[in-house]
């Protein structure tokens, strides 16, 4: 019997729409369990009239009785953690009855924010459009094995003594490369010691308890954050996070093991965008690309930051398949394509003059690849809201079927909207999530 678990995540480099798709499908799972990142990754969902932006709480816990879980490979600032919880409380979410932090995740300090911050912008270095949230120096200090976890901060005396010992270090190293201002060990333990006392009530053992939901016969869905060509091992590198954005990171960053992975669910926007540097191989630069940003209002939920676009890069939709073993496509912002006469998709590359679809591992080569399009007939016709697949337009219904042909996954949900309501769930997905439910 396969298990009652589905991971949802992006298929490209994030911002695909997985808030809406995560809150969607929340309501048929009894937990749901962030696995990577920190809040550098920002979900926006929408109900009515009420708009959520999620940096680090899964989206599970917008729906009553849903366990939300942050798991042990998510990075956590406390102190941006307690502001989220505060927002969400003054909204009516019962968060304190609801969610979960895992006693192994690791913490971002701000001496994590200074370095990260200082070195994107010091004359000479290879940006890589980060955040500036701490999220990477976090994780160099978890792989160092010189980090503080959940479990750390809350006993006082050990806390400290980490902070007074790693200030002494990162202030040496931040003044010496970069200039930079030392960081007041005292000031820090007094702010994080406070905010410890606030988040010791959200902390327990998440692996245990996600085993005990699975156990009593409950469902657990995996929320990824960033998307595939993000991860640190799979993705564009340098240009990545700083975790495993990719299904795998779902079984390390949870505690619950590989054999308990029911299904993947990837997430792709009908065209791609992507935020900050690195390479985007159908980035459009013409005046059609600021078009799709106008409509689809891509602009980053956590920066504001405006994002890239770009056309339907089947190679890459491949390639994310294959490394997720994704099983599920869900397309997202069919309507921001309504207006368009003829939608291009890239089908291959040509590289150096040979035609392959084979992703180069290295920047060099992702730069040197020249899209081979077709192009597909535009409907020119609203597709926003529409909830039955044979009510889209034919030359809408044969894009969606397009995508499925290409990529080597099914497509079970199609978001023709911003709004819960504004969803289409395809009859042999409904199927597939049911035998997860029930």
């Amino acid at each position: 019997m396969r298990a009652k678990t589905a991971v949802v995540l992006g298929a490209q480099w994030g911002d695909e729409g997985k808030g809406k798709i995560v809150d969607v499908l929340s309501e048929r799972f009894s937990a749901v369990a962030r696995y990577a990142g920190g809040h550098n990754a920002g979900h926006t969902v929408i109900h009515g009239e009420q708009k959520f932006v999620l940096q680090l709480i899964p989206c599970g816990v917008l729906r009553p009785g849903c366990k939300a879980v942050i798991g042990n490979g998510v990075v956590l600032d406390p102190v941006a953690f307690l502001r989220e919880v505060a927002k969400l409380r003054d909204l009516g979410v019962d968060v304190d009855g609801q969610l979960s932090v895992s006693n192994r995740a690791q913490v971002i300090l701000p001496y994590h924010r200074m370095i990260e911050l200082a070195a994107e912008s010091a004359p000479g270095r290879k940006k890589i459009g980060t955040t500036s949230r701490g999220i990477g120096p976090a994780y160099e200090d978890k792989m160092a094995r010189s980090g503080l976890r959940i479990v750390d901060l809350l006993r006082p005396e050990l806390l400290k003594t980490h902070i007074e010992a790693a200030c002494a270090e990162k202030n040496a190293i931040a003044h010496a490369l970069f200039g930079t201002d030392p960081l007041d060990p005292q000031k820090m333990y007094d702010e994080y010691a406070a905010a410890a006392e606030q988040v010791r009530p959200f902390v327990t053992d998440t692996g245990r308890l996600l085993h005990k939901v699975l156990a009593e016969g409950g469902s657990v869905m995996f929320e990824g954050a960033q998307g595939t060509m993000l991860d640190i091992d799979h993705g564009t590198y340098p240009f990545v996070t700083s975790s495993s954005a990719t299904a795998g990171g779902a079984a390390t960053g949870t505690g619950v093991g590989p054999t308990a992975i029911g299904t993947v669910i990837s997430v792709t926007k009908a065209y791609v965008t992507r935020v900050g540097e690195g390479p985007f191989p159908t980035e459009i630069h013409e005046e059609v690309g600021d078009h799709l940003r106008a409509r689809g209002n891509e602009y980053g939920a956590v920066t504001g930051r405006p994002r890239r676009c770009g056309w339907l890069d089947m190679p890459l939709l491949r390639y994310s398949n294959q490394v997720n073993g994704a099983e599920w496509l869900v397309v997202t912002k069919m309507d921001v394509l309504d207006e368009l006469a003829e939608i291009p998709i890239c089908v291959g590359y040509k590289i150096n003059g040979k035609v392959s679809d084979e992703i180069p591992a290295d920047v060099a080569g992702l730069e040197r690849i020249e899209p081979v399009y077709t192009k597909l007939k535009g409907w020119q016709a609203s597709t926003e809201g529409i909830t039955c697949f044979d009510n889209l337009p034919k030359a809408a219904q044969e894009y969606l079927r397009f995508q499925e042909r290409e990529s080597g996954a099914k497509i079970g949900m199609v978001s023709t909207g911003p709004d819960r309501d504004q969803t289409m769930v395809l009859p042999e997905f409904a199927a597939a999530l049911d035998a997860i439910h029930g």
